[in-house]
């Protein structure tokens, strides 16, 4: 059974990582904060006696319904009313921790200083690129892609968190890398 200390740092942990992936499914700052928020008061009131090693995939279950849920309150808020506003995108302040700009920042430590400024700008725009492709990947492609790779899950825990099987969720991520492959060699960019 998980402490409350236990499922503190967890859902410190979690945070970052489950807003970053809530923003590129819903793509509005504060819905994907409000959904996040609402993930991990479920998580705490329903399940947080669960032992410690449930408690990553019993969130990333409970994370996706909520992105479900907001998806279809959205589609019955549009059915009955048209909000200009929606069509705007969310804006980007650059204040949030970004997994993607770690993973790309030099990994030995005697370039990391002497970083250019032209190497950090092509980092950045790569950084931009990538995030554009993956907000452009279908929903359940995106879903799949971001708990395999962003949260390292393997196939049987992403098929669980999904609701679907092992075999779709090989195919959801298989197009994803595709079609993300393509985009990127469209925008000249190659591994």
């Amino acid at each position: 059974m998980a402490t409350e200390q236990e499922l503190s740092d967890f859902l410190k942990n979690t945070e970052r990582r489950a807003f970053k992936r809530a923003l590129y499914h819903v793509r509005d700052e504060e819905a994907a904060l409000d959904i996040v928020q609402d993930s991990m008061l479920k998580l705490s009131v329903h399940y947080g006696d669960k032992p410690p090693a449930e408690l990553p995939m019993l969130f990333q279950r409970i994370l996706s319904n909520c992105m479900l849920d907001w998806f279809r309150r959205q589609k019955t808020r549009k059915a009955l009313f048209t909000n200009l506003s929606d069509f705007e995108g969310p804006s980007d302040d650059g204040q949030d921790f970004d997994l993607l700009e770690t993973w790309l920042a030099p990994q030995d430590g005697a370039g990391a200083g002497a970083q250019s400024a032209e190497d950090s700008l092509r980092r950045s725009q790569t950084v931009q690129a990538i995030e554009a492709a993956i907000e452009q990947l279908p929903t359940r492609q995106r879903e799949a892609f971001l708990m395999r790779y962003w949260e390292e899950m393997d196939v049987a825990e992403t098929a669980a968190a999904m609701g679907c099987s092992e075999g779709s969720v090989k195919t959801h991520c298989f197009r994803a890398v595709q079609a993300l492959g393509k985009m990127l060699k469209a925008q000249g960019i190659t591994p």
